[in-house]
């Protein structure tokens, strides 16, 4: 486990201006981190991180996440290759959300096959229900060759 260690969390008016980084996790010990192109500023993919993988992005340079569905750490790209070499993390106001401008090694971000998670948007006020429709619907690399059918 990382050594690095996050400052307590001040008031809301210091904590407004404060130079210390002190995230605040949600009931479950997670924060949302968006992950976002670092030339392009493209979104790439939204995930969580618990403070043991943020201290593990910190000390690796790479992004690491922590699995919600799976309930364990997740290294991005430990499976398929597409890493994420992050440049900057930054925070929020409160410090309740993070943002990663990253490098997307390998063929893209998304577990469909996908450059990014974000190849769909809403359609409004068009339809009703309100319908998706695709922006980016080319595939960047084949899901099943990556991670089994």
């Amino acid at each position: 486990m990382s050594e690095l260690q996050f400052s307590p969390r001040p008031d809301k008016k210091e904590l407004d201006e404060s130079l210390a980084f002190s995230p605040k996790f949600d009931s479950g010990g997670l924060i949302a981190a968006m992950a976002i192109d670092h030339e392009s500023r493209e979104p790439l993919m939204l995930a969580y991180m618990n403070a043991e993988t943020l201290k593990m992005t910190i000390d690796k340079g790479e992004a690491v996440y922590y699995s919600r569905s799976r309930q364990e750490i997740w290294h991005k790209g430990a499976t398929s290759g597409h890493t994420q070499k992050v440049h900057e993390i930054r925070t929020d106001c409160d410090q309740d959300a993070i943002i990663l401008y990253v490098t997307q090694q390998g063929a893209g971000a998304c577990h469909t096959g996908r450059r990014s998670c974000f190849y769909r948007a809403v359609s409004f006020p068009e339809s009703n229900p309100v319908d998706l429709k695709f922006v980016d619907d080319e595939k960047t690399f084949d899901p099943d060759a990556v991670y089994g059918a």
